[in-house]
């Protein structure tokens, strides 16, 4: 079966422009039909420069000759590891923070509340940025947005190192969420420009290995800076990390949005563009689903740690362990999503069985905090976060992907709306997981139940996978 990720509708070629690699070579990126919405396994490889899908030596072609094969890896894996350092980014701003919350707390002599809103702060920023930003790629480029929000980034965090107030910190952090979001919104949007169909949902999963290591590896890189120096020094790793990964963009990421389809027009033009999008019934059906079952992911985020250890009694090193064999669960089902399923199945179908999975654990996680099935112990509520965690990975790569292959001239736009939905609707429902307290975990499963629901009930009213799947292989 051939790997091309191109729909059936003509596509044109786009020249790529900027300083890095390839930007002048007069190579050509295919651009995605806005109403494909999944793929045509017929349809015929589109040309695209080395180490891009559909490239010379790629699926579907001639095998190149070893030294252009070679440089066809390195630049796909270059690409690869600059947008996941860019989705990694602000995991780890946030994630790499938690160990030195109560040292923060003693340093600043303020109380406990007022430091966590340095992390309400920083989610904020990134939700709001996004739909600052995403515009802004769509209007002058992904480089220029992307570079400056990097700078800033740096700035921002920078000062947090230098804060000597909790006040001050707290504005730093929003500041630092607000520029940090131009590497979640940019990253999809670059996604958009280079990829479609098929090998864009691929492209997704192997971004959701590289982003869902981050908040694993994040608060061990904390714990351990915290050994050697104070919680300045955590704000001190992430302005190198930063400057860092802003000259690698600066270096190697060319731009991937030709002038010739870039929007001119002001503020009233990206908001005249983004209710377009929500306009689009099938967009929006995707998007608030994508946003639901993230909501379901903050729940499993925000109530894990008082289910597991204040009801069910386990330690601390007991609940780190289970922490991370969730998101190992979630990491590896979206590799088997981008690696075995996506291209041997239709996106949608994907898709729902991801979220049926998800409904079907969340109820079942219900039953058993319910008390249903009697006294559970630890290790059935475990079991089923485990599954729930995991089927995550056929849901959220599959909603971004399909939501995106309908906004060819709008990426940027369509990304700021992905990303703030999903933030908002998930900063929304993680509060609701404690309004019964500390020694109960049916909130959390009621929220989980709830948002499940009510997104297979988006995917299915919004979206109408049934109508596409009569239209043909490629669902048009």
């Amino acid at each position: 079966m051939p790997e091309s990720g191109g729909s059936r509708a003509q596509r044109a070629p786009i020249p790529t422009s900027g300083t890095g690699p390839g930007a002048d070579d007069g190579s050509a990126v295919p651009h995605g039909d806005a109403g494909a919405l999944s793929v045509d396994p017929a349809a015929p490889p589109a040309t695209t420069p080395a180490g891009l899908p559909g490239a010379p030596g790629g699926p579907g072609s001639p095998p190149l000759p070893a030294p252009a094969a070679n440089a066809a890896r390195r630049a796909g894996l270059l690409v690869t590891l600059v947008l996941g350092g860019l989705t990694a980014l602000p995991p780890l701003s946030m994630d790499m923070y938690l160990p030195a919350l109560p040292a923060v707390t003693d340093s600043l002599s303020a109380p406990a509340a007022t430091i966590q809103l340095t992390l309400t702060a920083c989610l904020a920023g990134m939700a709001l940025g996004q739909l600052v930003v995403g515009p802004m790629s769509d209007r002058w480029g992904r480089r220029t947005p992307l570079l400056l929000g990097m700078a800033v980034y740096v700035v921002a965090t920078a000062l947090c190192a230098l804060a000597p107030t909790a006040g001050l910190l707290i504005g730093f952090r929003l500041l630092q969420g607000l520029a940090g979001a131009a590497g979640i919104v940019i990253a999809r949007a670059v996604v958009r420009d280079l990829y479609d169909g098929v090998e864009m949902a691929r492209f997704f999963s192997t971004l959701m290995l590289i982003s869902g290591a981050a908040p694993i590896v994040a608060p061990l890189i904390g714990g351990q800076v915290l050994r050697v120096t104070d919680w300045r020094g955590i704000f001190v790793v992430l302005t190198a990390v930063g400057i860092a990964l802003t000259l690698v963009v600066w270096k190697w990421l060319h731009e991937t949005l030709p002038p010739a389809s870039r929007h001119t027009g002001g503020v009233t033009d990206a908001l005249r563009t983004m209710r377009g999008l929500l306009a689009d019934r099938v967009f929006t059906g995707y998007m608030v689903a994508g946003g639901l079952a993230f909501a379901v992911l903050f729940a499993y985020i925000s109530a894990s740690p008082f289910v597991v250890q204040e009801i069910y009694g386990a330690s601390p090193q007991t609940f780190s362990l289970l922490f991370g064999l969730n998101s190992i669960g979630l990491i590896v089902v979206g590799q088997i999503n981008g690696k075995l399923l996506v291209g041997r199945f239709r996106l949608d179908k994907v898709l729902g069985f991801g979220l049926t999975v998800i409904v079907l654990t969340a109820v079942a996680l219900l039953l058993m905090t319910t008390g249903v099935f009697g006294e559970v112990g630890l290790f059935p509520v475990a079991a089923g976060l485990f599954v729930l965690m995991s089927a995550m990975g056929l849901a959220m790569p599959n909603t971004n992907a399909q939501a995106l292959m309908r906004t060819k001239h709008a990426a940027g736009s369509a990304s700021a709306l992905l990303g703030t939905s999903s933030f908002l609707i998930g900063a929304v429902a993680s509060p609701l997981v404690g309004i019964a307290g500390e020694d109960t975990a049916v909130p959390m499963a009621v929220v989980q139940v709830s948002c499940a629901v009510a997104a297979v009930g988006c995917f299915l009213l919004l979206c109408r996978p049934w109508q596409r799947a009569g239209r043909g292989a490629d669902g048009l």
